[in-house]
């Protein structure tokens, strides 16, 4: 069982909203202000009517806070370090940015990646069903757990990442974007270290890794990857491999 940390992203939260959340931080308003504009923004697509103090609405909510503003300490460079790159990239390669500050904010959306990438790889399709189950003997057989699991399901497959089958349930690999900007490489394999435990994977395994199954990121060496984040190093493993680590803060 995984007890890194509590589940923690539990509602479906589209690409979009993300984005504008980004866009109100990155204006410079103070929280009460961001909170108010994303109730407005929320108000007719979820818990319509709904006045709970800690609905679905106030939940999504915290989740796009905790993402883009309230992000733990640790991750206060990564976090700034996205909204730096999230002012300078196309709208395709920004999907990128808010998947990886997910990724380090809530594990829970990385370990669901894992699974879904595996799955993808293996058979070329993925389960609804599969995937709940491996995820309930990560964390528990608890309903949460495959509760939370299909809300990242339906969230992938918001952001198109994923796409139905003519089988309920059953999902195919939707987007397959390319990455080919070093910058953004380096710090989207950054926060994958982030939603680990040991906070280091081998440069290749990392590239490669099925969390971050909707992207074709272009290989970069090692040494190019410290150059560009001052919040990575690099070990020696192995003949023709290199351990990439996040430096203890």
């Amino acid at each position: 069982m995984n007890r890194r940390q509590p589940i923690g992203f539990s509602q479906r939260i589209r690409l979009e909203w993300l984005e504008q959340t980004a866009r109100l931080v990155l204006a410079g308003n103070e929280q009460a202000t961001i909170n108010a504009s994303l109730q407005e923004l929320l108000k007719d697509k979820v818990s319509i009517g709904g006045t709970a103090e800690r609905g679905n609405r106030e939940k999504i909510i915290t989740i796009l806070l905790k993402v883009w503003l309230t992000a733990p300490t640790e991750l206060d460079g990564l976090r700034l370090d996205g909204l730096e790159l999230l002012k300078q990239l196309s709208s395709q390669d920004r999907m990128a940015v808010h998947w990886g500050m997910v990724m380090a904010v809530y594990p829970f959306w990385a370990s669901v990646a894992s699974q879904v990438g595996r799955l993808l790889k293996l058979q070329v399709s993925a389960a609804a069903v599969h995937i709940q189950r491996r995820m309930r003997e990560q964390y528990g057989e608890r309903e949460t757990v495959s509760r939370a699991a299909r809300r990242v399901l339906r969230s992938y497959f918001d952001w198109g990442v994923l796409r139905a089958t003519k089988m309920k349930g059953v999902y195919q690999q939707g987007l397959s974007l390319p990455l080919h900007d070093r910058k953004l490489i380096a710090w989207l394999i950054e926060a994958s270290l982030y939603s680990r435990s040991n906070g280091s994977a081998s440069t290749r395994e990392i590239i490669e890794h099925p969390s971050l199954f909707p992207f074709k990121i272009t290989p970069v060496p090692g040494e190019s990857l410290i150059a560009l984040s001052n919040r990575l190093e690099l070990h020696h493993h192995g003949l023709n491999d290199n351990l990439i680590i996040l430096k203890k803060q």
